[in-house]
C-alpha cells in the first residue's frame, strides 16, 4: 500500500478541515485521533462567521442544522449595540453537529479517520508530511520541538438551554472581567458560554454575574451538560519544521473573546493544503503568520474592553450612537478588511472610539 501524502494528528475541525481541502487537491489523506470515536463535543461558542459558513461550503460540508444568525449585539450597563454582517448571514450550530457533518464529507473524499490511535512518537508516523491539528497542548508541537508561549490565560464554561432564541444575533453580555455569549442554535435552543479570568464552579455562579441573562434563563430545562475548557492566547515562532506543520490550534491561537477560531482554523488549512499541494511547505509559514494577524489585534483590543469599564462604557457608548462603526469592525473582523467611514457619523465615531482608547493610555 502506498504511503499517505499526508498524515494529519487530530480529528477536529482543523485536523478535518485540512483533510478534506488536500483530498480535494488530490492529496492521499490519512487522519488519526486518540479519541475513541467522534463527533467529540467541546466547549465553545459555536457561532459561525460567514466566512466560517462560506469555507464550509468551499470543501463541500453543506448539510448543517443550526440556526441563521444576523449578526452582533453586544449588552453592558444598560446600553446595547449591534451590527449586521452585510453579504451573508452567520450560523449558530452545536459542535457535535459541525463535527458530524465534517467527518460526513471527509469519509465521501475517502479519507479514513482512525480512531483511539494517541501519538507516542514522530517516527510512528509514515507519510510525506506530518500535520498537527491536535489542539492548544499539542503533542506533535511537542515533540517536534516548536518553542511556544502562553501570554493570556481565562477559562471558558458552556451549557445548552430548551428555550426559543430571543434574538436574531449573537448576544455578547459584558461584566468586569468577564463575557457571556448566547449564540440561536436551533427553533428551541440556545447555548450559553462563559469566558473569565476567574474559575466558575457552576452555570449558577456565572449567571450571577448577567441578571439580565439570568432572567431570560430561569426556569429553562438544560439540554447538556455544563462543560468547561481553557482559553488562551499562544505564540509559535514557527509552525512549519522539515516534514512537519501545524495547523489550528496547535499553531498558535488568541483569546476565543473573538468568537473567531473555526475562521481562522479553515483559513489556515486551505492555506496549508494549498502549499502542500505545491510541494512548497514554506509557502505555508508566511500565510499563516497573516491569518493571525488581524485576529490577535482585535482579541487584544477586545480583552482591553473586557479589562476596563472606562473604556468599555466609552465604546459601548460609540456603537449605540453610531451604529456605522460596529458594522465597519464587524465587516474587519469577518474579511480582514476595515473599510473607511462611509458618512459623517462614521467619522465621528472613528474619532470617540480614539478619544476613549487614548483616554486609558
Amino acid at each position: 500500500m502506498a504511503l499517505p501524502d499526508v498524515c494529519v494528528v487530530g480529528a477536529g475541525p482543523a485536523g478535518l478541515a485540512c483533510a478534506i481541502t488536500a483530498a480535494q487537491r488530490g492529496l492521499r489523506v490519512r487522519v488519526l485521533d486518540a479519541a475513541r470515536a467522534g463527533p467529540v463535543d467541546k466547549a465553545c461558542g459555536e457561532g459561525l462567521l460567514p466566512d466560517a459558513l462560506d469555507r464550509l461550503d468551499r470543501m463541500g460540508v453543506r448539510d448543517l442544522h443550526g440556526r441563521p444568525i444576523a449578526g452582533i449585539r453586544f449588552l453592558s450597563h444598560n446600553r446595547a449595540a449591534h451590527a449586521r454582517f452585510r453579504v451573508a448571514q452567520g450560523m449558530g450550530v452545536r459542535r457535535t453537529e459541525l463535527h458530524r457533518a465534517m467527518l460526513d464529507r471527509a469519509a465521501e473524499l475517502g479519507v479514513a479517520v482512525e480512531w483511539g490511535v494517541p501519538l507516542r512518537a514522530l517516527e510512528d508516523i509514515h507519510a510525506g508530511i506530518l500535520v498537527g491539528a491536535d489542539g492548544s497542548q499539542s503533542r506533535v508541537r511537542a515533540l517536534a520541538r516548536l518553542e511556544s508561549q502562553v501570554t493570556t490565560r481565562r477559562v471558558g464554561l458552556r451549557q445548552h438551554f430548551a428555550i426559543a432564541p430571543w434574538s436574531e444575533f449573537v448576544e455578547v453580555y459584558w461584566a468586569n472581567g468577564a463575557q457571556a455569549y448566547v449564540t440561536p442554535v436551533g427553533e428551541q435552543q440556545v447555548g450559553v458560554a462563559f469566558l473569565s479570568t476567574q474559575k466558575f464552579d457552576t452555570m449558577a455562579q456565572a449567571l450571577n454575574l448577567f441578571p439580565e441573562l439570568q432572567s431570560r434563563l430561569a426556569g429553562a430545562p438544560t439540554l447538556s451538560t455544563a462543560r468547561g475548557a481553557l482559553t488562551v492566547t499562544r505564540r509559535v515562532r514557527r509552525v512549519t519544521t522539515g516534514r512537519i506543520a501545524l495547523v489550528g490550534d496547535a499553531s498558535g491561537s488568541v483569546d476565543a473573546i473573538t468568537g473567531e477560531g473555526m475562521n481562522l482554523c479553515f483559513r489556515q488549512a486551505d492555506a496549508l493544503s494549498e502549499a502542500l499541494a505545491a510541494n512548497h511547505l514554506a509557502r505555508y509559514e508566511s500565510a499563516h503568520s497573516k491569518t493571525l494577524r488581524m485576529a490577535r489585534g482585535m482579541s487584544a483590543a477586545l480583552l482591553l474592553m473586557s479589562a476596563s469599564p472606562t473604556l468599555r462604557q466609552a465604546t459601548m457608548a460609540v456603537f449605540a450612537t453610531a451604529p456605522p462603526v460596529f458594522e465597519a469592525l464587524l465587516r474587519m473582523h469577518v474579511t480582514g478588511f476595515l473599510p473607511p467611514p462611509d458618512n459623517q457619523t462614521a467619522k465621528t465615531g472613528y474619532k470617540q472610539s480614539q478619544a476613549a482608547i487614548n483616554a486609558t493610555r
